[in-house]
């Protein structure tokens, strides 16, 4: 019943949350070169768009553009995206799928490319799943791919590295100040060539726009999270029923530390959590046939998850997350009046919550626990461990 209550709960946050999506000023580019005043949907792109959503004005209804009838558009103080017929290599550079060619597969594109930097020296990136790629224009010509490509050397297992941007830099980015020595510290990376392409620019005393886009600093959040827990336990023998019991609900305190890594795209939507908690569980009961029995339980949870933020307005946001749980029990046991104890080792489990936060600094949460065995060690013996939590948080940094 609560895990449903949960679901229908998280559900009706979705919606009422959704609805609270804002658009921002901003523009676009026709065919034809006219430039429309609007108000676009930030969703703050991972992957480079195809279209986007737009309004005329803040209260008239949304539209959608395409890339087949825009050359540019951008957000205010945010990003920039331009349409390019690009050469592009779509070769991964995961370790499973590598192959024996060095040179890239170039295919003919036409492209969204973010805008890094725009200047005499131009640097664009393009991303798609696990493909990410850079371009670089000089003085308004064509645009260029920065070539980067890995690969297995002679059918082995060995890897090389086809680094021609490196050489392509080295040919077009020439100052006084840039060094060969620069060139080749530099690896593929928005960073490194955001900033060789900015110390260019300053060389040659043009200057430089930059689209910072996503500016948050606090990708780590550090929040310590007291609670308490409503639990339930039940164990039962596969093999005789006389020690079979129901410890019922119990009230017990939670302690965690929880390190968020906010994610860098979509807005802060997403994050990764992890949060080393410890609980514990203490109760009597009896078996089936009358005996006393009691259970002393406490450990070290260990959960990783995902959370969903949905933003409400500057200050309030609600969220969800779920998470895999593992449990390490410590100098834990059922203790039977008149048999042989059972120490307690439990299995993973999971868990979804929903929460509140307010100014980033103060959390509520409900989470529920979904079943847990504690007797991974025994073959004949079976739990049911859950529990709900409820949390409140404070931001430390």
């Amino acid at each position: 019943m609560i895990r449903k209550t949960l679901i229908v709960i998280v559900c009706f946050l979705s919606i009422k949350s959704y609805a609270q999506i804002t658009f921002e000023k901003g523009y676009f580019i026709s065919n034809s070169d006219e430039k429309t005043d609007c108000f676009i949907k930030n969703v703050d792109w991972k992957n480079n768009p195809t279209e986007f959503e737009y309004k005329l004005t803040e209260n008239s209804e949304s539209k959608i553009a395409s890339i087949r009838n825009i050359k540019e558009f951008g957000i205010d103080n945010y990003s920039k995206y331009k349409r390019f017929e690009v050469q592009i290599d779509r070769s991964s550079n995961e370790l499973d799928y590598l192959t024996g060619d060095r040179n890239p597969v170039f295919n003919t594109e036409t492209l969204f490319l973010k805008a890094i930097i725009e200047g005499k020296a131009d640097l664009y990136y393009y991303e798609d799943g696990n493909l990410r790629r850079l371009f670089y224009v000089m003085n308004d010509s064509d645009v260029q791919p920065l070539v980067y490509k890995r690969y297995l050397v002679d059918g082995s297992t060995k890897i090389g590295e086809n680094n021609f941007y490196k050489q392509q830099l080295l040919n077009h980015l020439k100052c006084s100040s840039i060094t060969s020595r620069d060139i080749e510290k530099i690896n593929y990376t928005i960073k490194d060539l955001n900033d060789i392409v900015l110390k260019y620019n300053d060389c040659e005393n043009t200057p430089s726009t930059t689209f910072t886009g996503n500016t948050k600093k606090n990708w780590l959040n550090l929040n310590i999270r007291p609670g308490i827990n409503f639990s339930t336990l039940s164990i039962k023998n596969n093999a005789s029923q006389s020690r079979d019991t129901d410890f019922g609900n119990n009230l017990g305190f939670r302690l965690g530390v929880e390190a968020e890594v906010i994610l860098p795209f979509n807005k802060n939507k997403f994050a990764i959590i992890f949060e080393p908690t410890y609980q514990s569980y203490n109760n009597e009961g009896e078996t089936i046939n009358n005996s006393p029995v009691s259970v002393d339980y406490s450990s070290i949870e260990l959960p990783v998850g995902v959370r969903h933020y949905f933003f409400l307005n500057n200050t309030s946001k609600l969220f969800v997350n779920a998470s895999i749980i593992f449990d390490f029990a410590f100098n834990s046991k059922i203790d039977f009046e008149y048999s042989s104890d059972l120490d307690i080792s439990s299995k993973h489990n999971y868990g979804f919550g929903i929460g509140y936060n307010y100014d980033s600094k103060y959390s509520f949460e409900l989470r529920y626990l979904y079943n847990r065995d504690i007797f991974r060690i025994y073959r004949s013996w079976t739990s049911n461990y859950s529990a709900l939590s409820v949390i409140v948080g404070y931001n430390l940094f």
